[in-house]
Parts: C-alpha cells; structure tokens; sequence
C-alpha cells in the first residue's frame, strides 16, 4: 500500500516541476519559520523539509552551519521541533519531510523517533549519515510505521550501490547535483545532465535534486531532467538580506514553473 508521501508524488500536477523548500527549525525562531511555511505554502511549494537543528551538520555548508548554531545557542529541542512539525502538519495541505543527522534518532532512541513522526504525519525522513548498508534498525522502523526514508545519491555512486539505494529509498531519491556543502553554486554541465538522466532512468521513485539551487535558471535546467527541485540554503539566504519580502520576490520568479 503506498505511503502518503508516495501517493502524493505519483499525483498528476500541471506544474513542470515540483519544488521542495528547506527550513532550519528555531532558526531565525519559530514564528519565523511559520511565517516562512506559509509564505512557501501561498507560492505553491509542494513540499517542505525541516531539519532538527545539529551541532556537527556533516553536508551542510557556512550559511546551514551558522543557523544550526544559532538555533541550538538559542535553545532548541528536538521536542520543540517535534511540537512545531505537529502544528504545521496541522495547518497546511502539503507532505513535511524531517532533515536530521543520525545522532540526533539514536539519542532521542531511533524506533522512538519513527514512531513519533508517525503519529504526527511526518511523511518522510532525510538523515544524510544514516547509510542504508548500516541503519537497518533506522530502515525497519520507517518501513513499521510507514514513514518513507529518503536517501541520497551522488555524481559518485557506483552503479552497483545506485542500485542497492534506489531499492531501500522511500518516496523519493534525493539527487546530489555535485560533491560538497550545501549552499554553493552549482554548475550545471553536461555530466551533470548525464548524471541525472542515469538517476531518472534507474531510480525506482520520483527524484529530487538538491544543492546549490539559487535561482530561477536553476528550477528551469532541472524540468524535463527532475521530478522535484530543492532549494534550501537560498532561501536562508535571501530572508537575511531582505525579510519575508525578499523570499516573496523570489518565490514570485518561480511562480509559473
């Protein structure tokens, strides 16, 4: 039976690509990120990441790092992030994704964790460092209480672990469009073209392709090669330069995608 979170994707949408938008929770607060959840919800953002703030964010470049930090100095739990996603989960119409690292489930007691996300409508969860060769406890307990476990791939998979991911992934496939930190730019050439086209040839679920998307040019490149666009570290970005009001012009530039 599917999840939630696959029967959504498997949807017919006139878009030509579905976004995904990344929020650090208790970063810059909470009423922010609300703020920030409906403003994306307004612009027809089809889904969003929350990532539990870290102290060692692994994948995360200087803009995600900073506001990890932040957060976590200003006293953020994963308790509070459990709460916040309760309530958004509530209020809005679309599927939210848990991003965490590994340490954060095995402290808070991984099976414990699922469930809870379960019960709130979590619909997918994304732990970089949670490698399908060494959490099948993590695995399991997606698969027990029907919480999809998003995994990622890289330029530099192997055919042979391509493969063995795209098997044990939920949902969907998260893309790594280049080796590195998030919150860099991203040059898209042609073996990144190649890549993506081997990812939608032999992924077993819709793809999602993240880091370094920052602008509308960016969205565009991907339709035809993606089922879901990710942006994250842009859209931190661009609320400290200018607010809301500045997220809102950019998320107005993808608006017709």
């Amino acid at each position: 039976m599917p999840t939630p979170l696959a029967e959504y994707l498997s949807r017919q949408t006139d878009k030509k690509i579905r976004i995904m938008a990344h929020q650090i929770l208790g970063y810059p607060d909470f009423e922010t990120n609300y703020k920030m959840i409906n403003l994306l919800h307004q612009y027809g953002i089809d889904l969003i990441e929350l990532q539990i703030p870290f102290s060692e964010p692994i994948a995360d470049g200087p803009i995600f790092l900073r506001a990890n930090q932040g957060a976590l100095e200003w006293g953020t739990t994963v308790e509070q992030c459990l709460a916040f996603a309760e309530r958004v989960i509530l209020d809005f119409d679309i599927p939210f994704i848990f991003m965490t690292y590994y340490n954060v489930l095995y402290q808070y007691g991984v099976e414990r964790f699922v469930e809870k996300c379960a019960t709130i409508g979590v619909s997918g969860l994304i732990v970089p460092d949670a490698y399908p060769e060494e959490s099948e406890i993590f695995l399991r307990a997606c698969r027990s209480y029907g919480v999809e476990p998003i995994l990622l791939v890289t330029p530099y998979t192997t055919e042979e672990r391509f493969a063995y991911v795209a098997s044990q992934t939920g949902g969907m496939l998260y893309c790594v469009a280049r080796k590195g930190l998030t919150g860099t730019q991203t040059i898209f050439d042609e073996a990144t073209t190649q890549f993506l086209g081997y990812c939608s040839e032999h992924a077993l679920t819709p793809i999602g392709v993240g880091f370094g998307i920052q602008q509308r040019s960016d969205v565009e490149y991907l339709i035809g090669k993606s089922d879901i666009a990710i942006i994250g570290s842009q859209l931190l970005k661009l609320l400290e330069e200018g607010g809301l009001r500045r997220v809102e012009e950019f998320l107005a530039s993808l608006a017709d995608l």
